[in-house]
């Protein structure tokens, strides 16, 4: 029973840890931007220091060329002066100074390749924050779309005014004409009375016509011409 309640305790935390991070995205893009930023800046200038301490065991290692060249020659000339003792003492500062030279030396490639390493790191790390950056403008202007629609829809789920106005159409025409149907009823009414028999019969030319018609008028105007 404890360890559900726990697991389920666990999944809510996470829920809202999710809710959150995904609420202030945006937020969590610009902080993770500007952590980036000032890690990019202390490799900048750690690399800065190492350049600098390449270029100083560099100048190192050139003067203690000069020094070994001059001592060579200076005990070169104490060999020809007769002078063995000191051509010996200058052999063994040419010896402490060669180690030293050595060590320099690996120390240089050392830092040659830290800083070769270093360089490509701060490159890379230059063109991730670019991307970064682009990908958080696309980010805002995906997250006020996303808002924009989120104002929109509430409104496009409802019925719009178009809708509403095409249905109001609709069942207007979709209405019986009461004209019509006013004389279908009339109809009906004197089919059911029998009141139009007679009429009917006459125009059929049985029996005496009710009525004038056309025909009549012209008859009686022909009469008239012919009297």
């Amino acid at each position: 029973m404890l360890g559900t309640l726990k697991t389920l305790m666990i999944g809510a935390s996470a829920r809202s840890e999710e809710k959150v991070r995904d609420q202030f995205a945006i937020e969590l893009i610009d902080q993770k931007i500007r952590e980036a930023t000032d890690n990019l800046k202390a490799a900048k200038v750690a690399l800065a220091s190492l350049i600098q301490r390449e270029r100083a065991e560099t100048r190192q290692m050139e003067a203690l060329d000069g020094r070994i060249s001059d001592l060579m020659a200076r005990a070169g000339e104490a060999l020809q002066g007769g002078r063995e003792d000191l051509a010996t003492q200058a052999a063994q500062a040419v010896a402490d100074l060669e180690n030293e030279r050595s060590v320099r030396e690996n120390t240089v490639h050392r830092l040659q390749n830290r800083i070769l390493q270093l360089r490509q790191s701060v490159a890379t790390a230059h063109r991730r924050i670019i991307d970064l950056k682009q990908g958080a403008v696309a980010a805002r202007a995906a997250r006020k779309e996303q808002g924009i629609q989120r104002r929109v829809n509430p409104n496009l789920s409802k019925t719009s005014p178009f809708e509403e106005a095409e249905e109001l159409i609709s069942k207007v025409l979709g209405q019986d004409d009461p004209f019509e149907q006013g004389e279908i009823l009339r109809e009906i009414e004197t089919g059911l009375d029998h009141s139009d028999l007679a009429g009917r019969m006459a125009d059929a030319g049985f029996g005496h016509q009710d009525k004038s018609t056309a025909t009549d008028v012209l008859n009686r105007i022909k009469d008239q011409k012919t009297q």
